[in-house]
């Protein structure tokens, strides 16, 4: 990612990076999280979120990002099985400098399974110095 919000580009493509959903993970999630589903279901969209969740965390804890504004147009296309690999991708849609010293992205993420299928998707909206 680049250093500034300056250097980011409409269209850039960031990997976020990949996860497996590990089977004791999954149960352990159902079990805590999501009664009423079973495993053999695949990962439950609460799961699938928090995996999202964690590579974005993960990934952007280098860049000028200040603040996530928001996390809009949540969308699930499949519950993937255990043992399943998602790769995450960040593409900036939009941006607009907001003064001297910020500006706002907007950027659409995936997550895709091992087949290149979506599995889930949403906009956020933040905050990235200048």
């Amino acid at each position: 990612m680049p250093a500034s919000f300056d250097d980011i580009e409409i269209g850039q493509v960031v990997p976020l990076g990949a996860a497996a959903i590990d089977s004791q993970a999954l149960e352990a999630f159902v079990g805590a999280f999501t009664p009423g589903w079973t495993v053999d279901r695949g990962a439950p969209d609460s799961m699938v979120f928090a995996i999202w969740a964690r590579l974005d965390a993960i990934a952007h804890t280098d860049w000028p990002q200040t603040k996530r504004l928001g996390v809009d147009a949540l969308r699930w296309v499949r519950n993937p099985p255990a043992g399943e690999l998602l790769r995450g991708r960040m593409t900036v849609m939009a941006k607009d400098p907001v003064g001297e010293g910020k500006g706002i992205v907007i950027c659409q993420h995936d997550l895709l399974d091992e087949a290149g299928r979506l599995v889930f998707s949403c906009l956020t909206r933040s905050v990235f110095a200048r």
